[in-house]
């Protein structure tokens, strides 16, 4: 290694680019040109001596030693961020509009947010829950961030996890047996709802829409009490219901948890914001895992 002195512009550069798979997306994040990103990430990578993303015409990647370094880079960075809101955490002063998903907002966004608040007290955090898809319409005007469930492989927004959808049952009641299928599902903007109907028609699986609600604490209700099946995210499936394996119903496709945000945020906006993605991020440490109970 030539040098063991890691500019924290470089190392913004270089998760910028890993995060949005691109050096056009990640200038468009940073305010910069993409030539002075790549030189950026260049300068990173001769300063440490390591190559850390294969590059081709169509995509960039991370090499073995980039994912590593990621994680160490957003380590750095975090600290040096949480070391100067300690020393003028009043300075810190915005208002932060989150848009996500039922679940995440229920089970996961309230501890990111406490932390949030403590660690800048003067920030207003406005959080609305529902169906993500209209939510990402509205960045930019109505929400400064969204938290987004995505088909795999779609390279939008900054990667969090990977979820598995899966089908779910009342545990004493064989709901999937009876024909047709009676099935709870949300609104038609739900991801969820494409799927399920897609592959129940796909596979020949006769069914009917037995129960519609955009809240999902109703859809499981519903199912809990053996009135129909549905499908959640297995990360964070409740108590109380009974996952269906295929060939008991049709599989599902993968799915993955990508946080965006608005393309022109303040300079404490911005902080807040990537102070969510990294408390977001910091329940997977793992980077890239499916996300199980």
């Amino acid at each position: 290694m030539k040098s063991a002195n890691l500019d924290p512009e470089l190392l913004r550069a270089f998760v910028a680019v890993a995060e949005q798979r691109s050096f056009t997306r990640a200038a468009g994040r940073l305010n910069r040109t993409q030539s002075a990103v790549s030189l950026q990430v260049r300068r990173l990578e001769q300063r440490i001596d390591v190559a850390l993303f294969e590059r081709s015409t169509a995509h960039v990647r991370l090499t073995a030693a980039g994912e590593g370094f990621l994680l160490d880079a957003r380590r750095i960075l975090a600290l040096g961020e949480e070391a100067l809101a300690r020393l003028s955490p009043q300075r810190v002063v915005g208002r932060v509009r989150l848009g996500v998903m039922e679940d995440y907002g229920a089970a996961v966004l309230p501890g990111v947010i406490a932390a949030i608040a403590t660690r800048f007290p003067l920030v207003e955090i406005e959080m609305e829950i529902g169906l993500t898809r209209r939510f990402l319409k509205g960045l930019g005007t109505r929400f400064d961030a969204v938290l987004a469930m995505h088909p795999e492989g779609v390279e939008e927004g900054d990667f969090i996890c990977r979820e598995r959808p899966v089908w779910v049952a009342a545990p004493d009641r064989a709901v999937e047996e009876r024909d047709p299928l009676p099935v709870a599902l949300s609104h038609p903007d739900c991801l969820f709802r494409e799927w399920a109907i897609e592959a129940l028609t796909a596979s020949g699986t006769a069914w009917r829409l037995a129960f519609v609600s955009p809240s999902l604490a109703a859809v499981e209700a519903i199912v809990r009490q053996g009135l129909a099946v549905t499908i959640v995210k297995e990360g964070m499936m409740p108590a109380g219901l009974r996952r269906i394996e295929p060939p008991g119903l049709p599989p599902l496709p993968g799915a993955e948890i990508r946080f965006h945000r608005a393309p022109s945020l303040g300079p404490n906006d911005r902080l807040i914001v990537d102070a969510v993605a990294d408390r977001l991020r910091a329940a997977w440490p793992g980077g890239g895992e499916v996300r199980t109970m």
